[in-house]
């Protein structure tokens, strides 16, 4: 099974949230939370709590959403992305954990005064972690959603509503060092795969990558090179054998110096690459590593 987007870190709830006592008590909430299902359930407890301050009934009524599966993030209107604090609204996807490595690795990757973009920009969470490092950079980013495009410029993102590039400003082509993406990319037939609940809240938008993943990938890997500048960064979040299935269409493209991104588990969760000068294109290195 194929989960590369978590809708939270839970498991399902059991949806019995009419018969459950809740209690500002911190340890009497998180085993609460904890046999609801909930596996970090003392982190969810101490976000609610400092959420509520002190109000009971507004406790009580986050709590109970909670339980229902709906993301803590939409209800406590924010999330910590890389120590940086990121609004998010609801019906806005919510950045996972998962994806700080891949932000990480897009802040070492840009020039300080350098430009970047952030495709399927979501909440704007990568965009604004790269500015925050970044100042003088500038960051620019996408999505087809108007929600999300609107909570993104609430981050103060520089963003546009379109699909991938095509909203995206022309004066940026050729010139961008780092192109970044949290893009959909399970496959259609693992949909059913994720938890439970996820499409209780959420739509397939975010998560719908084809047949095999690579739909979206794939387009973004055709089109990076009209904005990347010869030795600027491609990366994007991805899982599976997707890394494989996608290696002879970066080396064709003439992207070089290709490495798989994996977590402490050794589990695939993403590709960084190169866009090669034109020499080396030519010479298409199979450099992965």
């Amino acid at each position: 099974m194929l989960l590369v987007r978590e809708r939270s870190p839970s498991l399902a709830p059991s949806g019995h949230t009419d018969r459950v006592a809740i209690s500002n008590d911190p340890v009497s909430l998180s085993a609460l939370l904890a046999r609801e299902g909930f596996i970090a359930a003392a982190e969810e407890s101490r976000e609610l709590l400092a959420h509520a301050a002190g109000d009971a009934a507004l406790l009580e009524a986050c709590v109970r959403r909670r339980l229902t599966g709906e993301p803590l993030a939409w209800i406590t209107g924010s999330v910590s992305f890389c120590g940086v604090a990121v609004r998010v609204d609801p019906a806005v996807y919510v950045p996972r954990w998962l994806s700080e490595p891949l932000a990480r690795r897009a802040v070492a990757r840009l020039p300080e005064d350098g430009t970047a973009i952030d495709l399927c920009t979501g909440s704007g969470a990568i965009a604004k972690v790269l500015s925050a490092h970044r100042p003088r950079a500038r960051v620019v980013a996408s999505d087809v959603d108007a929600r999300s495009v609107a909570c993104a410029a609430e981050n103060g993102v520089e963003v546009y509503r379109g699909d991938l590039f095509a909203p995206l400003p022309r004066d940026l082509e050729g010139h961008v060092d780092v192109v970044v993406g949290v893009v959909p990319y399970v496959p259609t037939p693992d949909l059913p795969l994720l938890q439970r609940d996820t499409f209780t809240f959420e739509t397939a938008l975010s998560y719908d990558g084809g047949a095999d993943g690579t739909d979206v990938l794939r387009t973004v890997l055709r089109d990076s090179p009209v904005f990347l500048r010869p030795g600027g960064a491609l990366l994007l979040e991805l899982g599976g054998d997707q890394a494989v299935l996608l290696t002879d269409e970066l080396i064709r493209l003439g992207y070089v110096d290709l490495t798989v991104l994996s977590d402490e588990d050794g589990d695939v969760r993403g590709v960084e690459a190169t866009l090669g000068r034109r020499e080396d294109r030519r010479a298409g290195s199979r450099s992965v590593r």
